[in-house]
């Protein structure tokens, strides 16, 4: 019994570690199959966020290198799970071994050079190949671009375009680069707050952003169109819907864009008392709305509110019904937002979403 123990304990470890390998190797194919198209409602194409599907020169990079890793990880599956089934077939128990013991290998030179000789060049391979990557996306020097600035707040980012004087909340808007013509975006990552991470997979790798430390990181999206991404660090409660919304435009539709953003906000005789309401209560300590006596810093800008898909940083739709419940009390669509509850009468309410519902 002393020497039967040992041996069917080696086969269940075999047949585990098999069964480890195929799990791993399962969710790497399926991990490269994420950036296929799938149906909303049937009809509306959605692409999934994956570093497989890069539309940016540092995500093409990013996809290289993951293509060279799992490669040689494939590999690696293939030679010990070759190994473990040969193991397992080979030496299983058989007819009359009880009572035999296995020959024993109490030493040998060639096997443990082989288990570390080889993992080190793997690894040292692994290093030096992502270290050329690296310093190849962050020695490259595009020729000078579009300026933004990206600040991370709980939970929500703050976009700021310095030279064309445009603020805005959650969507990054930017004009497609032509690959014979590059036009890269450079970005300049700031935090208000805690540690956040900016992440958009098919434009970029992963970037910290930092308290009291400026990062810097750049993009050239080459294809037209909607990229999500959202922080990738935990930052708090409400860090899973801290989503961003990255937008990349042909070069006419940008300008055209870019001219409506600068504009100062819609100022509407019809709701006129909405606007009185939201310049004597609280929101103008926290939002800004150009043109008018609201210049606060903590909250989004809401110059141009209505011209953003989502409300909260992508927790919702930003429609009228989702805009009122937002203002009424920001608690039933992000628990744990630092928006406060307005606790207003459902007139001045009504009023003031019928104001903001004008800012485009």
């Amino acid at each position: 019994m002393a020497v039967d123990r040992p041996q069917r304990f080696g086969f269940r470890a075999a047949v585990n570690a098999i069964s480890v390998a195929v799990m791993v190797n399962l969710i790497a194919l399926a991990a490269s199959a994420i950036g296929a198209p799938e149906l909303l409602n049937n009809d509306t194409p959605v692409l999934t966020p994956s570093i497989f599907a890069p539309t940016s020169t540092p995500a093409f990079a990013i996809r290289d290198l993951s293509y060279f890793v799992l490669g040689i990880c494939a590999v690696i599956f293939i030679v010990v799970s070759g190994l473990l089934t040969y193991c397992v077939i080979r030496f299983r128990r058989r007819p009359g071994d009880e009572g035999r013991e296995p020959p024993q290998v109490y030493g040998s030179i060639q096997i443990e050079l082989a288990w570390t000789v080889v993992p080190i060049l793997i690894v040292v391979i692994l290093f030096l190949t992502t270290a050329r990557y690296i310093f190849g996306i962050e020695r490259l020097q595009p020729p000078s671009g579009l300026q933004a600035t990206v600040v991370g707040h709980q939970w929500w980012w703050e976009i700021r375009y310095p030279d064309l004087g445009i603020i805005t909340a959650n969507e990054l808007h930017v004009p497609v680069s032509d690959p014979a013509n590059p036009m890269p975006i450079f970005l300049t990552l700031q935090s208000a707050d805690v540690i956040h991470s900016f992440w958009v997979p098919q434009l970029a790798g992963k970037m910290d952003v930092i308290p009291n430390k400026t990062n810097r990181m750049w993009i050239d999206p080459q294809t037209p169109g909607l990229y999500v991404g959202q922080c990738a660090e935990y930052c708090g409660l409400e860090h899973a819907r801290m989503l961003l919304r990255v937008v990349v435009h042909a070069k006419e539709e940008f300008a055209q864009w870019v001219a409506t953003q600068q504009a100062t906000a819609i100022d509407d005789p019809g709701v006129r008392g909405g606007r009185e309401i939201f310049q004597s209560v609280a929101c103008i300590n926290c939002h800004t709305v150009r043109g008018t006596l609201a210049n606060g810093i903590f909250g989004p800008d809401l110059t141009h509110l209505m011209s953003r898909v989502t409300l909260a940083a992508g927790a919702a739709k930003n429609t009228p019904d989702n805009l009122r419940a937002w203002v009424d009390n920001p608690d039933t669509l992000k628990p744990g937002a630092l928006m406060p509850a307005m606790k207003l009468s459902p007139r001045d309410l009504d009023q003031l979403v019928a104001y903001l519902l004008t800012l485009r």
